[in-house]
């Protein structure tokens, strides 16, 4: 079939083209996988290129022992003979159905075959999933997962499949998952729910810590977070509910209405900050109807502050001395408590307290974070994120986690957390704190990597970000399960169409990559630019993909290979819209 080599330059053979114009063969040719032999040597290589004098062919590995190896130490010699790939060579190369292997599609050039990766290379190590809008990654994302649960031999019974889904497309695909088998579970997870099984997105803010509050908060200079640590600190306290806490509330207040007192302001300002600071921060010691008592009489609070002739407050012994019986330097080194639950209101309440807390009244600096911080918590609170953060009862991240699983007493293997009605900054942060919690378990978790999550993140450029957490907190989430997820079997699964948008650090750590047709020409060198191992060959390929069809490579696919997938069945709303249709509709 093939000619002599005419010569080897670097890691291509040029053959003679024995085929002339042939249209059909050069059709049928192209990225097909030929083998080079040489006495004990078989080279697999792929034509590339295909012309009037001259066939190219690429130097993919070496078969040895009948085992396919990725690169070519030694090339073969001019006298090698070429033939097609042998149907045992190319099942070596697809894979097989084994229990540790499961269908992903059809070869797209060898359209006989079905390609099998196994499942660990695949599913152990991060996956980016690239493509246009249009191109086919949500239908080719839930083919793969209905193909998870279908395969024979493949028992998923202990997958924990968290679906991050931006448009809400992935509920028709996988609601019916017990039907396939009546051990499996489907849970979808929304804020705004429609049908019945729905439930909603709770997150117990007892759970979140500093890192994630500043992030809900929007903290933006490292100023901030001191103020919020203390606000938790005291939100903690507060929740005790008990003498203590009511203790170090009026201890608060009583240093607050003494630092007024002592100041250098005039008679009528002193009562104005003083009425202020117990109108918003108020105890049964401290509001303007305590009785406080002297010798042989009572005066509420306010009438401690009224003025006299003189120009003073004509109880200010007694209201000086009844202060000061609340200030007690004991209290001040109480630690926060743990195992405590607490809402969004009472953080709201303790930041009232910390407004008023020693240092701050006086700082123009921290006075203006904390009102900026105020804004934005009172925000939360007036707005629809409010409920995603009410949790009637304590619960431990185990706990938490359980919950998000658990549907009718039984273990679900997708969660789907349908993040549609929620802004983009705030969506980043309700995944980034989910992720977080994820993570946190999974890493004290005795038996390290024995309860995987994965976590697909649909149009993942809107949540792994190159944002300012690092400069902020120190760390990104993405970054730190990016690195470290995987030997706790936390896993990233991302989804994106703007991959030049997504983090560079989260990109480096994948394994394996399914590329749908791409065109924009920045992500397309972003690409190049970030995988040093992928060829210009895949990178063309992908540029002329049908929609359904991806390059995919990595460590769980022995060579680069165009992929047909399925439609899936059922598959998710995310078609396009039917303009024709619905402009006849509206003639009715």
């Amino acid at each position: 079939m093939f000619g002599k080599i005419l010569f080897i330059n670097d890691n291509v053979a040029h053959v003679e083209n024995t085929f002339g114009t042939n249209q059909d063969a050069q059709n049928d040719l192209m990225n097909m996988h030929v083998i080079f032999e040489d006495n004990d040597q078989r080279v697999l290589g792929e034509v590339t290129e295909f012309n009037q004098e001259l066939i190219k062919i690429r130097f993919l590995g070496e078969f040895i022992n009948g085992k396919y190896v990725n690169g070519v130490l030694r090339k073969p010699s001019l006298g090698a003979k070429l033939r097609v790939i042998n149907a045992e060579e190319l099942q070596e190369l697809v894979g097989t159905s084994k229990d540790e292997s499961f269908p992903i599609g059809m070869s797209a050039v060898y359209k006989d075959f079905m390609i099998y990766p196994n499942v660990n290379a695949l599913f152990s190590n991060h996956l980016a999933i690239f493509g246009n809008s249009g191109s086919g990654k949500s239908c080719g994302v839930a083919r793969i997962v209905q193909n998870l649960f279908t395969s024979r031999g493949l028992l998923s019974y202990n997958a924990n499949l968290f679906i991050f889904d931006a448009y809400g497309e992935y509920k028709n695909a996988f609601k019916d998952l017990n039907k396939l088998n009546p051990n499996y579970n489907y849970k979808f997870i929304t804020t705004n729910k429609v049908e019945e099984g729905d439930f909603d997105l709770r997150i117990p803010f007892h759970l979140l810590n500093l890192d994630d509050i500043a992030l809900l908060l929007q903290a933006s200079t490292h100023s901030q977070l001191p103020i919020l640590e203390r606000t938790l600190k005291l939100c903690k306290i507060f929740a005790l509910k008990n003498e203590d806490s009511d203790k170090y509330k009026n201890h608060i207040i009583a240093k607050a209405l003494l630092a007024v007192l002592f100041s250098n302001q005039t008679i009528s300002s002193k009562k104005n900050d003083v009425f202020k600071i117990i109108e918003v921060c108020h105890t049964n010691e401290f509001n303007f109807d305590t009785q406080i008592t002297g010798l042989g009489y009572t005066r509420s609070f306010s009438e401690c502050f009224e003025i006299d002739s003189k120009g003073n407050f004509g109880e200010s012994v007694l209201i000086t001395d009844y202060i000061l019986k609340h200030i007690s330097d004991e209290i001040e080194e109480m630690d926060a408590p743990k195992d405590v639950t607490y809402t969004i209101d009472d953080f709201a309440k303790a930041l009232e307290f910390t407004l008023i807390s020693e240092g701050f009244q006086n700082n123009a600096n921290l006075y203006g974070d904390t009102i900026i911080l105020k804004v934005r918590v009172n925000a939360i609170i007036t707005s629809s994120l409010k409920k995603i953060f009410v949790a009637p009862e304590f619960k431990t991240v185990g706990q938490y986690i359980t919950s998000l699983v658990a549907k009718d007493n039984r273990k679900s293997q997708i969660v789907n957390i349908n993040l549609e009605d929620i802004d983009d900054t705030h969506a980043k942060v309700i995944v980034k704190i989910i992720s977080r919690l994820l993570f946190e378990f999974a890493k004290t978790n005795q038996n390290r990597g024995k309860i995987p999550f994965h976590l697909f993140l649909e149009e993942a450029h809107r949540y792994i970000q190159k944002d300012s957490d690092t400069y902020l907190i120190g760390y990104n989430i993405f970054d730190r399960i990016a690195k470290e997820g995987r030997k706790y079997g936390v896993i990233l699964d991302i989804i994106s169409q703007r991959p030049v948008e997504i983090s560079d650090t989260v990109i480096a750590q994948c394994s394996n990559f399914l590329i749908f047709k791409m065109t924009h020409p920045k992500d397309i060198k972003y690409i190049e630019e970030m995988l040093p191992n992928i060829s210009s060959d895949v990178i063309e390929k992908q540029k002329i993909l049908q929609p359904g069809n991806c390059v995919a490579f990595g460590s769980a696919f022995k060579i680069p290979m165009i992929i047909k997938m399925e439609m899936p069945n059922p598959a998710p709303h995310s078609s396009s819209c039917d303009i024709t249709n619905v402009w006849k509709a509206a003639q009715k």
